[in-house]
């Protein structure tokens, strides 16, 4: 499907601090917005053009905000609660709702993004009719902690920090340390998807990476064996953990199949 896309800006107000959002719209849009939640260092600007592709191969309306201490919302305040995952479901979901108005959803997350929608469509069963992860964590694994340490040390090499203040300018500390101390914390590593999983009732789409740096395809197929609900796995070779920048096209295509099959 081809169209011409406007895209947007939006400030969305929470009692923590302002949230950055963006639209792209089609002249033309069909079904449900899709809502794409980003992974632990992302934001808004690193989907890059993905969400514009998306929204042209769909014909849908794409959503995507910077969680509050990314990107452009404003600053966190204080240390990454243990529970964020269940927490930014709980508490600014609903506020991206009432900003955008949609009724529905299609939910999307890349990585811990991915996480964040399962508990979305857990808390919400009403709000999203599909759920999409790509590169999500369903537990803690021995490779995820194992490629976050590896991070942890390249951004320690000259010029790499630099990267993340790009993106997320004077918060970027504040990002790298809720990242790796989070995921390498004692306190969180029997953290698991399980009981929001057994909550789903809407078709689930999982793309993984095979050779995905922070996770196996142990954690697409968790995500897909949840009982009396249509699911599609997809596991894309020569792939790491950011399929929508290394093989956009293929991501696409998946996303628009599934869209069609089960929200047609």
């Amino acid at each position: 499907m081809s169209s011409t896309v406007t895209t947007r800006e939006h400030w969305i107000i929470s009692e923590k601090g302002q949230l950055f959002a963006q639209d792209w719209t089609p002249t033309e849009t069909v079904g449900e917005p899709i809502l794409l939640l980003h992974d632990s260092l992302g934001c808004v600007t690193l989907w890059r053009d993905f969400p514009e592709q998306l929204a042209r191969r769909t014909g849908r309306q794409v959503i995507a905000y910077d969680r509050l201490g990314f990107g452009r919302s404003e600053r966190y305040p204080g240390a990454l609660p243990l529970d964020f995952i269940d927490d930014e479901a709980r508490t600014f979901i609903p506020l991206v709702q009432e900003h955008f108005g949609f009724e529905r959803c299609v939910v999307f997350g890349h990585s811990v993004g991915g996480a964040m929608a399962v508990a979305c469509v857990a808390q919400h069963p009403q709000t999203c009719a599909a759920l999409i992860t790509e590169s999500a964590q369903a537990f803690v694994e021995h490779r995820t902690r194992d490629g976050i340490r590896a991070a942890e040390v390249e951004f320690a090499r000259e010029g790499q920090f630099e990267r993340l203040q790009k993106y997320h300018g004077h918060k970027a500390f504040w990002v790298l340390r809720a990242w790796v101390d989070t995921w390498l914390s004692e306190d969180f590593s029997d953290w698991n998807l399980d009981a929001e999983l057994a909550q789903v009732k809407c078709p689930i789409l999982s793309m993984h990476g095979e050779q995905d740096e922070y996770g196996s395809a142990a954690h697409p197929e968790r995500l897909t064996s949840v009982p009396g609900v249509p699911t599609m796995l997809r596991l894309l070779p020569d792939c790491g953990h950011v399929p929508h920048r290394e093989q956009q096209p293929a991501v696409l295509q998946v996303v628009d199949e599934f869209l069609q099959r089960y929200l047609p």
